[in-house]
């Protein structure tokens, strides 16, 4: 899986490339700022874009202006951005182009490199991966609407497939059977009124539909 990274920090930035290529990425560029991230994703058209939030010039939004651009511009290249903070309009921003191959990641997930390296392959292959403490506000915010259909149960179990788990995962940490786990996405697509289609991908579209309401 083809990876760029975009981060001003220059220790960090090697340091993310490193790691990659460790777990066996092909990572094809690493650059400092959005306006070589977006030549570079242009260039190269990796799988996965890794995005630094904040970059220069003002260290502020410009990595997720950049991921936005992308979405656009490329939409077949998954866009995973990186944050030290939950800030929830951000994940809404990225949202606004759909649920497939976006991630949203605090920083401190960095350190686990197993789950780092899952996040990536799962946004590469067109899925989600949000952090559980964005996901965790996010349903908080949703939680206030007075049509919430969903039950807390439910939450759950969408709130784990917003971060790109399977009905076996979701299952292990709810610690239910998986068949239960069916149920519960089959109410949940019920509910959100997503029929069966061959050209759509329901978990997506349920992540999508509920969190950006």
């Amino acid at each position: 899986m083809r990876v760029v990274i975009a981060e001003d920090s220059t220790l960090l930035r090697e340091g993310l490339a490193r790691l990659l290529a460790e777990a066996g990425f092909d990572v094809v560029a690493a650059v400092e700022d959005a306006e070589a991230l977006v030549a570079a994703v242009g260039k190269h058209l990796p799988d996965v874009a890794v995005v630094d939030i904040r970059m220069p010039p003002t260290h502020t939004d410009e990595g997720l202006r950049a991921a936005v651009l992308l979405r656009r511009r490329h939409p077949g290249v998954g866009v995973l951005v990186l944050s030290q903070y939950v800030r929830v309009s951000y994940a809404a921003e990225l949202l606004d182009a759909g649920a497939d191959g976006v991630g949203y990641l605090l920083k401190d997930r960095v350190s686990d490199l197993a789950e780092f390296a899952a996040v990536i392959r799962r946004v590469g292959g067109g899925g989600s991966g949000f952090d559980p403490q964005v996901v965790a506000q996010m349903l908080t915010r949703r939680r206030g609407d007075r049509d919430d259909r969903l039950t807390d149960r439910e939450r759950a179990v969408l709130a784990l497939m917003a971060e790109g788990r399977t009905n076996q995962a979701i299952a292990e940490r709810l610690f239910i059977a998986e068949r239960t786990v069916e149920k519960h996405c089959t109410s949940i697509f019920a509910k959100l009124d997503l029929s069966a289609s061959p050209h759509d991908h329901r978990r997506v579209l349920a992540v999508l539909r509920y969190l950006n309401g």
